[in-house]
């Protein structure tokens, strides 16, 4: 199966009332090219899982957010974006904060088939509110559950044609968490080689995981 397509190819997988898991921490790591598509895709009702919701002025999934397609967000750091806190105050988008280390473990959860988890993080605050807790050690513990998509946009360095992937140091963030939690996982890449051409002691996400190759237009 050739998994290379291109990037308007790759976006028509996403359906109205989709949840998308985007890669990126701020715009590093992020699947700029594939947003792009994104944008030019008709399509609305979007649950998006990201960090954040790009920047202001229409960056990255900003872009998205200004369209009207995405309904909710669930990510950590949404300030970093006013055009999502005016969103919020308007009524017009929903958001579900996540502290981030908890983001990137129910992410693994889910690829990794776990159920869920317990952790300390968010115990006695408003995020935990609402949720089921026990105490272990003499220390509340918020019960955490997997987080699922239907589609995955993920950024790396490096692909090979069979989609075994690598990535560039700190723009790795949350993209192989999301890669193994979707049901369609679509990756942005640098550059493609040939099979046998990355090592297998390099490889972060292996082919399995992947569907199909985008390669970055420069």
């Amino acid at each position: 199966m050739n998994k290379i397509i291109t990037a308007s190819e790759a976006v028509s997988y996403i359906k109205d009332g989709d949840t998308v898991a985007v890669g990126g921490f701020g715009l590093v790591g992020c699947p700029l090219n594939l947003v792009e598509a994104l944008a030019e895709h008709p399509v609305s009702d979007l649950t998006i899982i990201s960090n954040n919701l790009g920047e202001p002025g229409g960056k990255g999934l900003g872009k998205i957010l200004l369209q009207n397609k995405i309904k909710k967000g669930i990510g950590s750091y949404f300030t970093s974006n006013m055009d999502a806190v005016r969103y919020v105050k308007q009524g017009i988008l929903e958001v579900e904060l996540v502290p981030q280390g908890t983001l990137g473990e129910r992410l693994r959860a889910a690829g990794a088939g776990i159920g869920g988890f317990y952790t300390r993080t968010s115990a006695g605050t408003l995020i935990g509110e609402n949720k089921e807790s026990r105490v272990i050690n003499g220390k509340e513990y918020v019960l955490e559950l997997p987080l699922f998509a239907d589609v995955a946009l993920v950024k790396a360095k490096k692909a090979d044609r069979l989609g075994n992937l690598i990535y560039s140091k700190t723009a790795r963030n949350f993209n192989p968490d999301m890669a193994s939690a979707a049901k369609i996982t679509i990756v942005e890449v640098e550059e493609i080689v040939e099979a046998g051409k990355i090592s297998s002691e390099e490889i972060i996400t292996p082919h399995l995981f992947v569907d199909f190759i985008v390669e970055r237009r420069n």
